[in-house]
């Protein structure tokens, strides 16, 4: 009987197998001694951690310093560095052992296995250097099947529970993917989000460590589609997010999700946004901060209501925009009413169904095959004019940004398809 995704990969003997060639020659959590930067001291003082967005670790060691608490891997950032063709050894030592532990294996799962075991050795190594916490990321594949999420989160936790946080897609499976690994004790990354609302409603439902928002990708969003310079708009919805964060924190104990500021462009972003729980910055971003000799004594903590926005005369689109970072009492009393229903969802399907049943018809699309294909052909940022009477923009771009992620995943893939077969 032919094994499903799920009962393949979770496969205790599989896993441990994998878990054993990815830590294979890890030697622990190590040091890297740099000097105190204190333009990133201004910004822990103002209450922010600070994490590099990076795999390439070169890069990162440039500009690292002891206020640096962690790094992010994603699927595009690795593909960067196999690509390079540094990873080609490994990946063929890789894919001939566990092909020689599975040899039953099919192409698919072992090209899926080789590339879990190569982002769970990147994350090792990245460990190894700086002893920081590494988020690593699932295969795009899997974005819309949440118990194999769960298997594969679980797996990469088990190979470094003291480092490793679980980078999650933000998807209607997802939610009760997180919500089960959350449950689990799993620390995870609850990526591509682009609202206040979805964080909030993340916050409530699924209980994350960490919720983003891809802050560079709103500003390129206004821009691309000719809606304005887009200055402040993705700080705006960040700090948003952020207070909506702070409220639930302070209302419900039991919630500890944090905030963080992904997709920074640019140094003049890193200093507006002291003060958000966790900034991820591009180490070529963190190096024109430094560069630029900012103000210490300006950096502060700002509010969302700091930051006004050109919006754009069409009053569907700018409602439409608005919503990123808004969060009705409409939307609030929805979370509530499906974190109560939540042992009886058994699907992202069923969020879906629920969200429409309680007037929040936008705020998840079940997006068909073809505009997936569609998405992922356009790139990270969509076309509004396309899609503005489809889907709401906060889950229209969280889902380009998962399929930006699959290109890159498929390209990856396909590198390790070549050496291995």
């Amino acid at each position: 009987m032919t094994k499903t995704l799920t009962e393949l990969h979770s496969d205790e003997r599989l896993a441990r197998t994998a878990a054993e060639i990815a830590l294979d020659g890890y030697e622990g959590p190590g040091r890297f001694e740099a000097p105190g930067r204190p333009e990133f001291a201004a910004l822990v003082s103002a209450g922010s951690e600070l994490w590099l967005d990076t795999g390439d670790r070169p890069a990162a060691e440039g500009v690292w310093s002891p206020e640096i608490r962690g790094l992010t891997t994603n699927n595009t950032l690795i593909n960067q560095v196999v690509q390079t063709g540094a990873l080609d050894d490994t990946i063929r030592t890789v894919g001939q052992r566990i092909r020689e532990a599975w040899p039953e294996m099919s192409p698919a799962g072992l090209v899926m296995e080789v590339a879990f075991v190569l982002n769970a050795r990147i994350g090792l190594a990245l460990v190894q250097c700086f002893g920081a916490k590494v988020s690593v990321e699932l295969h795009p594949d899997i974005a819309d099947d949440w118990e194999a999420t769960v298997a594969f989160g679980k797996r990469y936790f088990a190979i470094c529970p003291d480092h490793f946080f679980i980078k999650v897609p933000m998807t209607p499976a997802g939610f009760l993917a997180v919500r089960a690994l959350s449950a689990a004790g799993v620390p995870v990354n609850y990526t591509l989000g682009f609202s206040a609302r979805q964080n909030h409603f993340a916050a409530i439902f699924s209980r994350p460590a960490y919720v983003n928002v891809f802050l560079g990708r709103l500003g390129s969003l206004m821009q691309e589609n000719g809606l304005g310079s887009g200055a402040g708009f993705g700080e705006k919805v960040t700090l948003a997010s952020q207070e909506t964060l702070e409220r639930l924190r302070a209302e419900d104990p039991s919630i500890s999700t944090r905030q963080i500021a992904a997709s920074l462009r640019a140094a003049p972003q890193v200093a507006a946004l002291a003060g958000v729980d966790v900034h991820t910055i591009p180490p070529k971003v963190a190096r024109d901060y430094l560069d630029s000799s900012p103000d210490l004594s300006s950096i502060r903590r700002r509010s969302a209501g700091e930051f006004t926005v050109e919006l754009p005369s069409d009053a569907r689109l700018a409602a439409m925009l608005r919503a990123l970072w808004e969060v009705t009492p409409e939307f609030d009393a929805f979370c509530r009413k499906a974190e109560d229903a939540a042992d009886s969802l058994r699907s992202g399907r069923d969020l879906l169904r629920l969200a429409q049943d309680c007037g929040i018809g936008d705020f998840f699309r079940d997006w068909p095959v073809e505009e997936q294909l569609e998405l992922r052909k356009g790139g990270k940022i969509p076309e509004l004019g396309r899609w503005r009477d489809v889907a709401a923009v906060d889950d229209l771009m969280s889902q380009a940004a998962l399929q930006s992620f699959a290109a890159d995943q498929a390209e990856l893939d396909e590198r390790i398809g070549r050496l291995i077969f």
